[in-house]
């Protein structure tokens, strides 16, 4: 079962998105260059959205320091003596993370870990610190198929909500991998890019009479267009991640949670504008239109509507509107191709009048229950 979320957002003047030079990012697609927002740097963004909507539900840190400055303060203050806690904690992170941990315990890249993870490696230093050899008792616990096992007992949802989202890379054998469920497409303007160099200056202001001039000179790269974004969401495996279910018994857990997370994050991404240049751009827009379809068949992307980029020559017509009618022909043309959609269509958009192709539009919050609904009352 698959949440699928397409948006048209239109952004002014605005840096969402730098590459390592400071410029726009941009990338090659069909007839045209076009602007570009990582989908790295969306996901970060609703990613603080999400959890800040849902504060009772766990998160987790993404950190290097997790060992040195979340586990040691934990153990220090369950008991474990501070000489014992010290020497614990390398060969901790070590056994938990093969080959990439400095010394210390810090790790050479951040890894999103959960709390209860730290609650879990914060009880086996307590119960090793009670032996004669701490560092032998725990070494031999980490080595054990026994405490292995138990570790991936634990579940996805040990790393939290954003682990739950979107994943969780790993290395070790030890620490669950969890595979993101939310599959995150970079957005891409719908027509060609188009870029100007704002040029700025910085006066200082104790100059004497004399000193004229500019104290600082730059220039930044600024760009405006009606964004594209795709999003499809692997519904079965969000409530494994968040239950700690298998993924073919989705349908026996309480939907609460999931739809409450699923609700927060469809309006993060309606809402939740990413953006450099705050400061000088308040580059803050919510989604001129939101089309959410789900279904059970394998998810596609619309991205294919604008592989020709829609022209900006004409202005007088809404770009808005040209690349709704775009994506509206598109579908009509892929449910000729592989027969009609079986499943929820919904539209939520600002704009009028609508080709017929689309569905009646509703408010988002109305919208997006619809769509919730029939995920659990669709037959699998």
């Amino acid at each position: 079962m698959f949440l699928q979320i397409h948006t048209l957002t239109s952004y002014p003047a605005s840096l969402l998105n730098r590459d390592d030079a400071g410029l726009a990012k941009r990338i090659p697609f069909g007839n045209a260059i076009r602007l570009r927002v990582s989908s790295q740097c969306l996901k970060r963004h609703w990613r603080e959205d999400v959890t800040q909507k849902l504060p009772e539900v766990p998160d987790g840190l993404r950190t290097r320091s997790f060992f040195t400055r979340t586990v040691l303060p934990k153990a220090l203050a369950a008991g474990v003596p501070e000489i014992i806690a010290l020497a614990l904690i390398e060969p901790l992170a070590k056994a938990v993370i093969d080959g990439g941990v400095k010394e210390g315990g810090d790790l050479n890249q951040p890894i999103l870990f959960g709390e209860r993870e730290a609650d879990y490696f914060v009880r086996l230093m307590l119960e090793a610190s009670r032996e004669n050899n701490a560092l032998k008792a725990l070494t031999d616990r980490l080595k054990s198929k026994e405490e292995k096992d138990n570790l991936k007992a634990m579940s996805k949802a040990a790393a939290g909500l954003t682990a739950a989202l979107f994943g969780r890379m790993v290395t070790s054998d030890m620490l669950a991998r969890v595979d993101a469920p939310v599959h995150v497409a970079h957005a891409f303007t719908v027509h060609a890019a188009h870029t100007e160099m704002d040029y700025f200056t910085v006066v200082d202001d104790l100059n004497r009479d004399d000193e004229t001039g500019a104290a600082h000179a730059n220039q930044t790269e600024l760009g405006a267009g009606v964004y594209y974004g795709y999003v499809a969401v692997d519904v079965p495996l969000l409530v494994a991640n968040l239950t700690g279910c298998e993924a073919r018994d989705w349908r026996n857990q309480d939907p609460s949670l999931p739809r409450r997370v699923l609700e927060a994050l469809i309006d993060s991404i309606a809402r939740q504008s990413p953006g450099a240049k705050k400061g000088s751009t308040a580059p803050y827009a919510w989604a001129d239109l939101l089309f959410l379809e789900v279904g059970k068949a394998q998810p596609r992307t619309l991205a294919n509507a604008f592989l020709e980029a829609v022209s900006t020559k004409d202005a007088k017509q809404d770009m808005r509107l040209l690349a709704t009618q775009r994506m509206a022909d598109y579908l009509r043309r892929l449910d000729e191709m592989y027969g009609p959609f079986s499943g929820y269509r919904g539209l939520s958009t600002v704009l009028e009048p609508l080709p017929a192709a689309l569905p009646p539009h509703a408010p988002l919050a109305t919208n997006a229950a619809c769509a919730l609904d029939a995920v659990w009352n669709t037959q699998s």
